[in-house]
Order: C-alpha cells, then sequence, then structure tokens
C-alpha cells in the first residue's frame, strides 16, 4: 500500500507534484494516516508555497 510520504518523497525528488499524485494524495489524506506522512504532507506543502515543487494542476489552470 502506498504511503503519504513515499507520495511526498517523490514529488521532492522530481520538483515535481503530477495531476495522479495529488489526486492519491487527496485519497490517502481520508484514510488513517500516521505522524510521519503528516509531517511529510506539511513539508510538500511548505516546498510547493516556496516554488520547490512544481504543481501540474497549477500549471493547467494558468494556461488558457
Amino acid at each position: 500500500m502506498t504511503r503519504i510520504r513515499d507520495v511526498v518523497q517523490k514529488a521532492l525528488a522530481s520538483g515535481y507534484l503530477t495531476l495522479e499524485a495529488e489526486n492519491q494524495l487527496r485519497h490517502l489524506l481520508t484514510t488513517r494516516y500516521d505522524l510521519e506522512d503528516l509531517n511529510a504532507f506539511m513539508t510538500l506543502q511548505e516546498a510547493a508555497m516556496n516554488g520547490k515543487v512544481k504543481q501540474e494542476s497549477r500549471e493547467r489552470c494558468s494556461v488558457k
């Protein structure tokens, strides 16, 4: 089973959060997760806010 921290690690390593990964995170956040997963998710949020990780969903919204 995939964990939040696994999805986050991949996004941090690539610097990119795909739509698929974003949807996977949404699903995983509705299930039981531990503190390590929560901390990983918060790290991803911070990286996205600081521009270290780009989000495919935001890129699609800005291109018209």
